[in-house]
């Protein structure tokens, strides 16, 4: 963010620059010379993870706030769910077959986008991991509504690249996934969940769980496809167990369709309010 008065000081980018000019000398050579911010080195030693960590927060909300960022709708789903018109070379048939809700997800994606426009481009803004998929999908709807998407893409041990429909300037990547986490919920209007696999289970978990506490307000939380998502988890043995409480249920929706999903986000009961009581508990 610009700064609001004049600068006394010199600047660091200014000495970063002068740095690299000095004479070639064994002291010049040696990395204890290296100006501290300027040493990729020395900012990956273990000793650094609260600084990296500070980093990784830090570095998109700037960015954000700069681009004017206010609110993101967020889609959470499997990078295994091929665009339909690959639907034959999916590797099973379970994912042939979800490969409709790529679709619905780039439909959503892109009626979330166009309505933002028209009424303040700043808001619902598409979220997504960034990366194939589900992910693809969403960044792909904003594109095509003529609108902007957030990627937050993170490092992983297989050569990857954040998908091509991911607004330039609002594409990062991410080292910790507990940072990365906080930016997905940070401005989050809506949690939208798609089918997918550990990662997608983990963040929808994560989110629900913060949402149960008490720690983030309600927002609309929408699961598409039921029929997965009872395939793979008995929520209702969980209230049954006493292990969650069965008012708990009506923390999520499931919904099918892109149009269902829009709909859901303009009519969910307390929205904005936070649980002062774990019911159940």
């Amino acid at each position: 963010m610009p700064e609001d008065h004049e600068n006394k000081f010199r600047r660091s980018g200014e000495d970063r620059a002068t740095a690299q000019q000095v004479p070639d000398t064994a002291q010049t050579r040696a990395p204890s010379y290296a100006l501290a911010f300027a040493d990729d080195d020395f900012l990956a030693r273990p000793e650094l993870r609260p600084i990296r960590l500070q980093l990784e927060l830090m570095k998109p909300e700037i960015l954000m706030n700069e681009a004017g960022v206010k609110s993101t709708v967020v889609l959470f789903g499997g990078a295994r769910i091929p665009d339909p018109v690959n639907k034959a070379q999916a590797r099973t048939e379970t994912l042939a077959d979800l490969t409709k809700y790529y679709a619905e997800a780039r439909t959503f994606a892109r009626m979330v986008t166009e309505r933002a426009l028209a009424d303040d481009p700043c808001e619902n803004i598409i979220a997504t991991g960034g990366g194939p998929g589900v992910m693809e999908a969403g960044n792909r709807g904003a594109a095509d509504a003529g609108g902007q998407s957030i990627g937050l893409n993170i490092v992983l041990p297989h050569e990857q690249a954040p998908n091509a429909y991911v607004t330039p300037d609002l594409c990062f990547n991410f080292h910790y996934f507990a940072i990365r986490k906080m930016h997905f919920l940070m401005r989050a209007s809506a949690v939208c969940v798609f089918p997918g696999g550990f990662g997608t289970l983990d963040e929808m978990f994560e989110a629900l769980t913060l949402i149960q506490t008490g720690r983030m307000a309600r927002v609309p939380f929408l699961l598409f496809g039921r029929s997965f998502w009872e395939g793979i988890i008995n929520w209702q043995a969980l209230a049954d167990a006493g292990t969650i409480a069965q008012a708990d249920l009506d923390l999520f929706r499931y919904v099918e369709t892109a149009e269902e999903a829009l709909a859901a986000l303009d009519d969910w009961d307390g929205k904005g309010t936070k649980r002062r009581d774990i019911p159940g508990r």
